[in-house]
């Protein structure tokens, strides 16, 4: 009885190969599409929330420098007061009388000037905070970018070394961007 030995030649085990590699190959591919297009809509969120944030501070900015503005104009009003004030322990009959209501005008203006430079004051304060929160948010949306990049980077590697370890190295690193992303919706 004769046995029959099967000769394989190189041509057929890079064949062999490549049909049991291609089921990695195809899984891995698609999960690379998928981390690819998730770290896309991350980076864009990460995009709008840093343009939101700036704008807030810009706003923020702005409304520190009016209420700069109003604290100087009491400042003014309050010298003018004193001035009055002075004029009417100077002086003698009507001008004393013109300087002592210029002096209760000064002051009551003054009220008026304080409620408005608190009033920029706070909404100074409201929007460098809403600010922060967006700074935050980015913070979180651009973590979770990196770390799906980084799921991109192994598993191209996964793919060139096929190592199995590699891709769930992969999968482990996408799922803490997509964690990330997830924190950064629901601004945690």
């Amino acid at each position: 009885m004769s046995e029959e030995f099967e000769v394989k030649g190189p041509h057929e085990e890079v064949l062999e190969t490549n049909e049991e590699s291609s089921g990695f190959n195809g899984r891995l591919a698609v999960m690379t599409a998928i981390m690819a297009t998730i770290g896309a809509l991350l980076s864009y969120e990460g995009s709008v929330s840093l343009g939101e944030a700036i704008i807030l501070k810009n706003e923020a900015s702005i409304k520190k420098t009016e209420a700069s503005d109003q604290w100087n104009y009491y400042q003014a009003k309050g010298n003018k007061q004193i001035l009055a004030e002075l004029a009417a322990k100077l002086t003698t009959g009507k001008d004393q009388e013109d300087s002592k209501s210029e002096a209760l005008r000064y002051n009551s203006e003054k009220k008026e000037i304080k409620i408005k430079a608190e009033e920029f004051e706070k909404l100074s304060h409201e929007a460098d905070e809403h600010s922060e929160q967006y700074m935050h948010q980015h913070h979180r949306w651009a973590t979770g970018t990196t770390a799906l990049q980084i799921a991109i980077s192994l598993a191209a590697i996964a793919l060139l070394t096929r190592r199995k370890w590699l891709q769930y190295a992969s999968l482990t690193c996408a799922l803490i961007g997509v964690a990330f992303g997830v924190l950064a919706w629901f601004g945690i």
